[in-house]
């Protein structure tokens, strides 16, 4: 490596250092003079004014209808507004993340301005969603926004990204807290663009500069699992912790990505998946820097990564570290993780923003360390609180952190914003409601060993701060609000995941095992059309639509598994059917089929389309001898049945009719619902037949399968383009071989994924009239989007 790039880096990091330092020992001057007491007890006093409210009978006869966030995030939205106090909360809320994110000040008129149209469009949205009861984390929510500002190309992009990210993080990594992270920094990527676009920006512009934010915001956020986080775990070994990190020194010092070369150790193939990741997020900054600020970039970048390393090599058994051992990296890396969010967007220089943020970082990450002590403790991990933890007793030179935080506060509020009343108010509601946090997780035993520690000295504030703790209300915030539910959300997607696909692998098992067709029921020792029919059936089908059936059936309406066993032969025999003539040599001509040879291939044509008319046959037996059903429910159910026929049908002759010739949209959307969302919507409606289910229900049902085989249509559409045989089971590239008219041909690659995302979105819509639990139908959809074959 070049030495002169390595002087240039290690002269950027001193030059830090000693701001920092400068900056500790203003902090060390207050910290020995005890001075953020007197001054911060005055502030305290003044803000319980609006936070502790006097007992009468009025607020002793409300105090049990009192809704905390721990209630549930609709909930507490619901009780905020019915109380009159979301506009508060909301206000508190994103001033907070204009003094911590953005770099503002609160004492402007233009601030206030922009906080207040801040807070009425999240207001409106917030309170149109509890209206409709959809939830504003979902990904139908985040896809309509993207609709409406024009960017789903790049939504499209980040949520594979995201769901690369969680593949590939080893077991060791909190996949969730890693999305979770990734989230909160695009976000806050994206603030910084939107509040640095002009007031008469263009549609098209706004739009091309929010989808280059949340490209830079993922390749900024995906740093922090795949260095940070990875560093921090016990995944990878010392010596390959030492080889990766100087991987990733070299990158930040000479602008370059360095070849991976031959990994030695367990994770060659999961480091070579992070590398190749990293690579290319590294390579689209670099692309979207200007020239003239790329250097900046680099040396802003470079002292964040160094301040983690020297933090990270830091060993709690090791009792010789100085305060400024401790704290210096420290204010290095919670200001520099955040002077790059701007740097990375190319935003024009802007001292008071660099100066507010250099001094801020500090605090956040001391509220962040002490949350996170015990945690960090029983992992080993050196911060201010845990050092202070293991050798307060030994070392009474070592600053007291949570001392050394009030007086962050003490000075961020006097000193550099000014004794303004509203950051006062802001931070006091912060810092209060960090403690009750702290309390209801830890308990209150073990809150009150920790506070006669850090506070040993200073009782009467102690006091004070804990009737601020206990008695204090509306000091709750939206960010950590959002973050709760995040988390919540992820745990609890992950969970049903795994239920969804442990279902269909138990359903499928005994689908499978109920399929094959006996010779005795024909009374032949040899018969080459049931052998036939077996060869189809044993293929490794998804069986999703008998799958969709049993769950819908048996889990939603309650009918016996046994009962309907003979309606989920029915839908596989007469699937298996229409594959078989899909397959023909007069139709697709198809050489695989579910990973084997197709069934003509095997015999030929003739005995191809018998077999293909005997299931057909054979699946109207199978629903006749439903006989523990009400016999209208299953008359009516075959007559739908044969309908259902005769529309796949006519699909398929629309299809047929359609090669070498350029259909619209329209005309594709209907073909492949005869084609395929038909099958579908007998899956969900037959079983609903069998349950009387009221037609306002079915209707929601049919409406339901309706977009998502037109869903599962364009997913097929994008593997023929994308997929390979190994993970299809079938060839790749039919579609234009046999000139086939598809979603990817119509609409490209782009356009065809953004209408399956909006179906989607059509599909999970339409769920919400769906009376019984959707949790099975949501993940069959997100299954759809995102499956490989």
């Amino acid at each position: 490596m070049n030495q002169e790039l390595i002087e240039n880096a290690d002269k950027s990091y001193k030059h830090a250092e000693t701001r920092a330092g400068e900056y500790f020992q203003t902090l060390f001057t207050y910290v020995e003079k005890k001075a953020f007491i007197p001054i911060l007890t005055k502030d305290i006093q003044a803000w319980r004014q609006n936070h502790i409210r006097r007992s009468s009978l009025m607020s002793f006869l409300s105090r049990g209808k009192r809704i905390s966030a721990s209630d549930g995030y609709h909930s507490y939205i619901k009780w905020l507004n019915y109380t009159g106090k979301l506009e508060n909360y909301l206000d508190r809320s994103f001033s907070y993340i204009f003094l911590r994110d953005l770099g503002k000040t609160l004492n402007s008129s233009e601030s206030q301005k922009k906080i207040q149209q801040v807070v009425t469009s999240v207001k409106q949205r917030l309170l149109s969603n509890m209206d409709n009861e959809a939830d504003p984390l979902s990904i139908v929510e985040l896809y309509r926004w993207a609709q409406k500002e024009n960017v789903e190309a790049a939504i499209i992009w980040l949520m594979d990204k995201l769901k690369k990210v969680s593949s590939i993080l080893p077991q060791g990594m909190d996949a969730d807290q890693a999305q979770r992270k990734l989230i909160k920094l695009i976000a806050g990527v994206m603030m910084h663009v939107i509040e640095e676009m002009d007031d008469n920006i263009t549609a098209e512009e706004r739009a091309r500069q929010l989808d280059a934010a949340i490209r830079l915001g993922y390749s900024y956020g995906v740093t922090y699992p795949f260095i940070d986080d990875l560093l921090d775990a016990n995944v990878l070994s010392k010596l390959e912790k030492q080889r990766y990190s100087n991987l990733i020194r070299t990158t930040l010092i000479t602008g370059t990505v360095p070849s991976l070369g031959k990994w030695t150790g367990e994770n060659g193939d999961f480091i070579r998946a992070v590398h190749n990741e990293l690579r290319e997020a590294f390579q689209y900054i670099k692309s979207e820097q200007h020239p003239k600020q790329r250097k900046g970039f680099f040396e802003q970048a470079f002292v964040f990564f160094q301040a983690q390393e020297v933090d990270r090599m830091k060993e709690i058994s090791d009792a010789t570290y100085t305060n400024e051992d401790l704290f210096i990296p420290v204010i290095l890396k919670s200001s520099f993780s955040r002077l790059i969010a701007r740097s990375v967007i190319n935003a024009p220089e802007d001292e008071g923003f660099d100066n507010r943020t250099f001094l801020y970082g500090i605090y956040n990450q001391l509220a962040d360390d002490f949350a996170d002590m015990f945690h960090d403790l029983e992992a080993g991990a050196v911060t201010p609180y845990t050092y202070y933890l293991t050798y307060h007793r030994e070392r009474p030179d070592l600053i007291n952190p949570f001392e050394l935080y009030w007086t962050v506060i003490a000075n961020l509020i006097h000193n550099v914003y000014g004794s303004d009343t509203k950051t006062c108010e802001v931070m006091l509601n912060r810092a209060i409601n960090g403690l009750k946090r702290f309390k209801e997780r830890i308990g209150a035993e073990k809150y009150n060993d920790v506070m006669a520690l850090f506070t040993k000295g200073m009782p009467a504030f102690n006091q004070l701060i804990q009737k601020m703790v206990e008695k204090a209300d509306d000091v709750d915030f939206f960010d950590k609000l959002l973050r709760d539910q995040i988390l919540l959300n992820l745990k609890k997607e992950r969970k049903e995941r795994e239920e969804f696909f442990q279902q269909l692998k138990t359903v499928r098992e005994q689908i499978n095992h109920s399929l094959p067709i006996s010779n005795s029921e024909n009374n032949s020792m040899d018969d080459p059309i049931i052998e036939a029919a077996n060869y189809s059936l044993e293929g490794s089908g998804k069986r999703l639509r008998p799958i969709i059936t049993w769950v819908i059936g048996v889990k939603e309406y309650g009918l016996s598994g046994e009962a309907i066993m003979p309606l989920l032969k029915s839908l596989e025999y007469m699937h298996t059917a229409s594959l078989i003539f899909d397959d023909l040599p007069s139709q697709d001509n198809a050489k695989i089929r579910r990973g084997r040879p197709t069934l003509h291939q095997i015999y030929n044509s003739a005995v191809a389309e018998l077999t293909g008319l005997f299931l057909t046959q054979k699946a109207i037996e199978e629903q006749a001898s439903l006989n523990s059903f009400e016999s209208e429910a299953v008359l009516r159910l075959i007559q739908y049945s044969v309908q259902v026929t005769a529309e796949m049908c006519r699909g398929q002759a629309m299809d047929l009719d359609s090669k070498g010739k350029q259909l619209t949209l329209e005309q594709l959307n209907t073909m492949c619902f005869y084609k395929t969302g038909i099958a579908f919507e007998a899956s969900l409606v037959m079983p609903a037949i069998l349950a009387k289910a009221d037609e306002e229900e079915i209707e929601a049902l049919k409406n339901y399968a309706r977009h998502l085989g037109i869903a599962f249509q364009i997913k097929d559409d994008l593997l023929d383009v994308e997929g390979s045989v190994s993970l299809l089971g079938k060839a790749p590239g039919k579609d234009e071989e046999n000139h086939n008219a598809t979603f990817v041909s119509i609409l490209g690659v782009v356009g065809a994924k953004k209408a399956m995302w909006d179906h989607y979105c059509l599909a999970m819509e339409a769920v919400r009239n769906v009376s019984h639990n959707t949790t099975f139908l949501k993940h069959l959809m997100d299954y759809i989007v995102n499956r490989d074959n």
